[in-house]
């Protein structure tokens, strides 16, 4: 019983609370309404038929007196006539009197009111003793319930005086005091429904305000103001609520400025550390790589010129050495900034990468770049340049794979770059580990372009990034022009 209780409650809630405010505050206005009116009018109609019902036996015995004393001579002079004629005189002047009869002392009718038809079986329904005021028993009729009053005529002594009092009296008052309660509830339902109206309008105004309020400051628009209507307690609400929106207006002005100083920041760095680069790529290629040629070339003559077998084998390693030394300058210049990158664009610059990249672990890379012939912002270059490069190392350190697909692609506004393997993969819900870190700049150099990463992996099922990189619409204009061109 418990848990069908709880069952309906739960039920009963589900439903109430799907409802909205208006049809609740009015459903509780017209219920209460209607229940009170019903309830009035049940009281007062119990109420009144008690009354009504007391008056109008009282009003039959008083008949059924006054009908008996003026039928006490007619009685004892044997005036037959005389004594119906009474009986439809009292019959007349009262509307509510159905019936009425005189008995003697044998139980036999003297004069009655039915005209040829007297009920015989109504003689036997209510009997009065000498020693009685009145008798009164009610009698279940065709036309409804009638009040039969028997009243001894002196003292029981002359006989019987019979009176029928109907309740049709008592179900007319009925009736139309109903039609005036009926009337009455209408009109305060109409009343009730437009001060429920106006009431609704009142209470829910605020509230939807503060809905669209709130949903528009879940969409970042913290400027949105909600107007205060009243003093109550949605006033109250209200202030607080743009008091609210106030401070979340500052703290977002707040990390919009930390966000750019970040951005700004990072660029800079990644700036700082692009020049860098090309500077000690630069030295590395046009000095060091010069001086270790120059070495080569001196240890060459100094192999050439000396006779002695042991200088010339002990020169030859070393030549080897430094020849070895020159290749790890030059692919070191190369992974640092590449020169390509600046002159023939991100595609030579991904092929010759990828070509030494496969060399040196083994693993075959494909390269698809579509650009339509058009270069691209240096900044996008370079940020695709190093995310490809760390993806690369990423997949060459934790992999395991075997092969790898790279896609560079031009879009209407964007650029997007997805790199595939079929390595060993990773759960790509969990934070990155120390064997992932990569991952964090790339996301990084992406979302500093204002572009976004995707990662999907699972263990045992490779790995796949999807890189999108927007471009302005100047850059997009410009890049239409001259592939058009």
């Amino acid at each position: 019983m418990k848990l069908t209780w709880q069952t309906f409650v739960s039920q009963f809630w589900d439903i109430a609370g799907s409802v909205n405010v208006r049809t609740k505050i009015m459903g509780i206005v017209l219920g209460g309404t209607i229940l009170l009116s019903t309830a009035l009018t049940l009281q007062v109609h119990h109420s009144l038929t008690r009354v009504l019902e007391e008056e109008q036996r009282a009003q039959g015995t008083s008949i059924g007196r006054d009908l008996a004393a003026r039928a006490t001579d007619l009685i004892l002079v044997n005036d037959l006539y005389a004594l119906r004629q009474l009986l439809l005189e009292t019959q007349a002047n009262n509307r509510d009197v159905r019936y009425a009869f005189i008995l003697d002392t044998n139980g036999q009718v003297l004069a009655h009111t039915f005209g040829e038809g007297f009920p015989v079986n109504l003689i036997g329904l209510n009997r009065a003793a000498p020693e009685d005021y009145q008798k009164t028993v009610s009698v279940d009729t065709p036309e409804g319930l009638v009040w039969d009053i028997a009243v001894p005529i002196f003292n029981g002594k002359a006989g019987t005086a019979r009176v029928g009092i109907s309740n049709q009296g008592v179900r007319r008052v009925l009736m139309d005091l109903t039609s005036q309660v009926v009337l009455t509830t209408a009109i305060v339902l109409a009343l009730s429904l437009l001060a429920a109206t106006f009431l609704t309008f009142i209470l829910t105004r605020p509230i939807l305000d503060l809905v669209d309020a709130t949903r528009a400051i879940g969409r970042g628009n913290f400027t949105r103001r909600v107007r205060r209507w009243a003093n109550d307690e949605i006033g109250e609400l209200a202030e607080a609520f743009n008091q609210m929106a106030l401070e979340l207006e500052r703290a977002d002005e707040i990390r919009r400025e930390r966000e750019l100083l970040r951005r700004q920041l990072l660029e800079r760095v990644i700036a700082a550390q692009e020049e860098e680069r090309r500077r000690i790529s630069r030295e590395l290629h046009d000095s060091t790589s010069q001086s270790l040629t120059s070495l080569m070339v001196g240890l060459r003559t100094l192999e050439n010129t000396c006779n002695d077998p042991l200088v010339q084998s002990r020169t030859q390693e070393l030549r080897q050495v430094v020849g070895q030394v020159l290749d790890d300058v030059h692919t070191l210049a190369v992974q640092l900034r590449p020169a390509v990158l600046d002159d023939l664009g991100l595609l030579a610059a991904l092929e010759r990468f990828t070509q030494e990249w496969q060399k040196r672990h083994q693993i075959q890379a494909d390269v698809v770049v579509h650009l339509a012939g058009e270069r691209l912002p240096d900044a996008i270059e370079t940020a695709l340049y190093r995310i490809i490069q760390e993806a690369l190392t990423n997949v060459a350190r934790h992999a395991h794979a075997r092969s790898v697909s790279i896609l560079v692609e031009r879009r209407a506004h964007d650029v997007v770059a997805v790199i595939e393997d079929d390595g060993s993969g990773f759960d790509a819900n969990k934070p990155p580990s120390d064997g992932h870190l990569g991952l964090v700049g790339i996301r990084e150099r992406a979302e500093l372009l204002g572009g976004s990463l995707i990662i999907e992996s699972n263990p045992g099922r490779g790995s796949s990034l999807y890189i999108q990189l927007p471009l302005s619409p100047s850059e997009a204009s410009n890049l239409e022009t001259g592939a058009q061109q």
